[in-house]
């Protein structure tokens, strides 16, 4: 019997979406219009199985959360899948920006997911809302570059949620901003500062703080080491950052489905 993380149980909520019928990734693929989807050769079948199942299961738990459609979670069938392949050495998860490829490590991805996702939607969002920038762009380092906004009321929401993620009232850094830095400078390097970090860190926590859990989508927001540490948002600005972006998505969702009927 396999003792790996994929093997343990992961706490889920969320209503029934394949009512315990197993699925494959294939048909993850089909049903979001994943690019493609990618599995390493070092994962069993078994495993396989098991990954399916937990992706499905999170995917439809965060297509429920955002109140989008699954062309949104493919980011209309751009984003591609790799599980157990195409990591990075020593990161449990990744997000490869030229291959647009989400990544997830056999058996230390879990919790990842919302993260990394919220990365490949950065990145995708980055030329639909800012003018001329360059492919390898985020959207959320864009808002810190004093980017030209491409007009458009979604845009505009979506900037809005940029600076009140990175500023206070006063126009000055936040608390987030400054405990972020101050994690940097402890560990001495540059990532929990990184404005696309931030925005994914927080996308985690007003993923986390839904009444639908899913411990393979999102964990660690609240009391791990990193949160711990400080560098996600805390109590007014995180449920403000929360509202903000829920609305957001409501409305990205609904101008989706808009446009496809």
């Amino acid at each position: 019997m396999s003792t790996g993380r994929l093997h343990q149980p992961f706490y889920r909520n969320g209503p029934s979406h394949r009512d315990g019928a197993d699925v494959s990734f294939q048909d993850i693929r089909k049903l979001f219009n994943f690019r493609s989807i990618t599995i390493g050769k070092w994962v069993t079948k078994e495993e396989q199985q098991i990954a399916a199942n937990l992706f499905f299961d999170a995917l439809y738990d965060l297509q429920t959360i955002l109140n989008v459609n699954e062309s949104v979670l493919s980011l209309n069938g751009s984003l591609s899948l790799a599980f157990g392949s195409g990591g990075q050495k020593h990161s449990s998860a990744h997000y490869d920006s030229q291959k647009r490829q989400l990544a997830l490590a056999k058996n230390a991805g879990a919790g990842a997911l919302a993260h990394e996702w919220f990365h490949a939607f950065d990145h995708y969002i980055a030329p639909r809302m800012y003018e001329n920038v360059p492919s390898t762009a985020f959207a959320s380092q864009a808002w810190l570059d004093n980017t030209k906004l491409s007009p458009h009321p979604l845009n505009k929401k979506l900037d809005d949620y940029f600076t009140l993620l990175f500023l206070d009232d006063n126009g000055r850094p936040n608390d987030f901003f400054v405990r972020s830095v101050e994690a940097d400078r402890a560990l001495k390097m540059y990532y929990y500062s990184r404005p696309q970090e931030m925005a994914a860190r927080a996308f985690e926590a007003t993923v986390q703080d839904n009444v639908i859990k899913n411990s393979f989508l999102v964990s660690g927001t609240k009391k791990s080491t990193e949160a711990r540490l400080g560098i996600y948002p805390r109590d007014t600005l995180r449920a403000a950052l929360e509202s903000v972006l829920m609305l957001y998505f409501y409305q990205l969702g609904a101008a989706v489905s808009h446009k496809n009927n």
